[in-house]
């Protein structure tokens, strides 16, 4: 799963223990889903949650999303048996929470083997071994966790999340270094499709691949904030055409719109087309 080419512009948190929730995610047209046994489930619900979702899961009808179960840390009375039990679920990742070190992604490599892992980065012992997180051999993708990650650093929550932009930078460096899968934190007010908006955009051009997200009514709004527009489809085929017959002629330089087109920009766009068919496939799914 390239994530230059692979969507995940809507990762949709989903609580392991509500059957109707479950069920409704098969016909969500989301990119991802982040199955949760963790933050969204009760203490007392934590058991049958895990057994639930095991028999949810074996039933299948999620298609081609991507099916990640969030897992409770390796400090609780629960984390070692959803490790376990995750083995068996037939899921594309499991996501460990709160990840600090490397040695915390060994301690679950061990159970888990050879599933794919996935880190929330949501803690500032993290931030500062992002780039050690992040070169992990089974480590695949990071998830901000930015609810808990702005209680630990006591911030104020702002619009423009200035306080927090020194840690996304550096996980954004850490997890592009390392080719990973890099979502962004989730947008509490979920009724604000505006403020979603604005949220998503700042991610997209920060560079992250999408955005996690709490409640079925924001999928749309981070599906279009995170997906090429018609305008960057068109630039896309037009440099490409343009730097072709430059090749072809034997000439030096193509220009687009007044400006250069060199081999990065013909890359760039090759990767956006090829994440357009994917979303595309995903839609007609």
């Amino acid at each position: 799963m390239d994530p230059r080419t692979q969507p995940y512009r809507s990762v949709l948190y989903i609580p392991g223990s509500k059957q109707r929730a479950l069920d409704k995610a098969k016909t969500l047209p989301v990119d991802a889903i982040i199955f949760d046994l963790e933050d969204a489930v009760t203490g007392d619900e934590k058991e049958n949650a895990r057994a639930l979702l095991s028999e949810v899961l074996a039933q299948g009808g999620y298609g081609n999303r991507t099916k990640i179960v969030r897992i409770n840390g390796f400090d609780t009375k629960w984390g070692r048996d959803d490790a376990e039990a995750v083995c068996n679920m037939g899921v594309d990742a499991v996501l460990l929470p709160k990840v600090s070190s490397p040695a915390d992604v060994d301690a679950l490599a061990e159970i888990t083997g050879d599933l794919d892992i996935w880190a929330m980065m949501e803690t500032p012992r993290g931030m500062l071994n992002a780039a050690a997180i992040a070169a992990h051999p089974k480590l695949k993708g990071f998830v901000m966790g930015t609810n808990d990650l702005a209680k630990e650093m006591q911030t104020r929550s702002r619009p423009d999340r200035q306080p927090l932009l020194t840690s996304l930078g550096l996980c954004l460096l850490a997890a592009k270094a390392e080719g990973l899968v890099i979502i962004d934190g989730v947008y509490n007010a979920f009724k604000d499709e505006e403020g979603l908006a604005v949220e998503c955009a700042q991610g997209r051009d920060m560079g992250f691949d999408g955005k996690t997200l709490i409640h079925p009514a924001q999928v749309a709004v981070a599906n279009v904030g995170f997906a090429p527009s018609e305008a960057d489809i068109d630039l896309a085929r037009r440099q490409i055409a343009a730097f072709d017959e430059v090749e072809r002629q034997g000439q030096g330089v193509a220009v687009v719109d007044g400006k250069i087109v060199e081999n990065l920009h013909v890359a760039t766009a090759r990767e956006l087309l090829a994440m357009s068919e994917a979303i595309a496939n995903l839609t007609a799914e």
